[in-house]
């Protein structure tokens, strides 16, 4: 929309020193121009965006075989096919074995949060190693009482960590991946393992629906019964595909729910208009 503000004539006082004619010119000179506010395309100025990626092996990258960090290089090459994105800076915040405690204390340390401060976003995965717990402490007796039990204490954990995060940088975009069910190669004789995760996504969704700026994104049905193995040979983590598939269900969350706002935003500028 555009916004006209017209210039004042000048004073009485100042007019009243000048001649008739030269009042004449000045008042035709100030009231043909006009300064004119409109919108320009975002990508007239393509932008650099910091990340933060923080949790677990996910994000580590465990099971990529090329060392690059799982599912960010995936992710960097889609973002920076974006028209209104320049450069995307990751900074790899991810632990091997990080349940929400950990990763809950390592938000507290001066070089992540020196980091977090200035990113435009935070993509957080963690829970996978939460539900992993419950099973190894219990595999003698596993009841579901158990994990409802501890996702209670799962779900205080992740509105810590989100708080803190808001804390640290409250105009970031943070967006939490959910868990998936690798288990079943491991315990197999435990049929309530899809309906455990399921839950604890259910449980991740309802604290993100909390959070203005936070997304949760659900990657739980690429891994049911794939065309084909998106597993490592650990049975466990993402292999390159399983990786590449988790970036383009990010990318397709992120240009729908963020980048809108973080990259498009219109750019105001002003001109002079006879």
């Amino acid at each position: 929309m555009k916004r006209v503000f017209t210039l004042l004539l000048l004073s009485t006082f100042f007019l009243s020193s000048c001649s008739q004619s030269d009042r004449w010119e000045l008042h035709k000179e100030r009231t043909a121009s006009a300064v004119v506010y409109e919108e320009i395309p975002a990508d007239f100025v393509p932008k650099e965006i910091s990340i933060i990626s923080a949790g677990d092996s996910l994000t580590e990258g465990v099971g990529d075989s090329t060392n690059t960090g799982g599912y960010l290089p995936y992710l960097r090459t889609l973002l920076e096919e974006e028209k209104g994105i320049k450069e995307v800076d990751f900074y790899n915040f991810g632990v091997k074995g990080n349940r929400t405690p950990q990763l809950l204390k390592r938000l507290q340390k001066d070089e992540i949060q020196d980091k977090l401060s200035s990113a435009d976003l935070v993509i957080l995965t963690i829970g996978g190693n939460d539900i992993m717990k419950v099973v190894k402490d219990n595999i003698s007796n596993l009841q579901l009482s158990v994990f409802d039990k501890e996702r209670e204490e799962y779900i205080n954990n992740l509105y810590q960590i989100m708080n803190t995060i808001i804390r640290v940088n409250p105009d970031a975009y943070i967006v939490l991946v959910g868990v998936y069910n690798p288990f079943s190669q491991w315990f197999s004789d435990i049929k309530e393992l899809d309906q455990i995760v399921s839950d604890y996504n259910v449980a991740s969704q309802r604290v993100i629906a909390n959070y203005q700026n936070a997304y949760f994104v659900g990657i739980e049905d690429l891994f049911k019964n794939p065309a084909e193995s998106l597993l490592h040979t650990d049975n466990f983590h993402p292999n390159n595909k399983g990786y590449e598939l988790i970036a383009e269900r990010l990318n397709e969350t992120l240009e729908e729910r963020t980048l809108p706002d973080l990259v498009k935003k219109a750019y105001m500028v002003s001109k002079e208009e006879n």
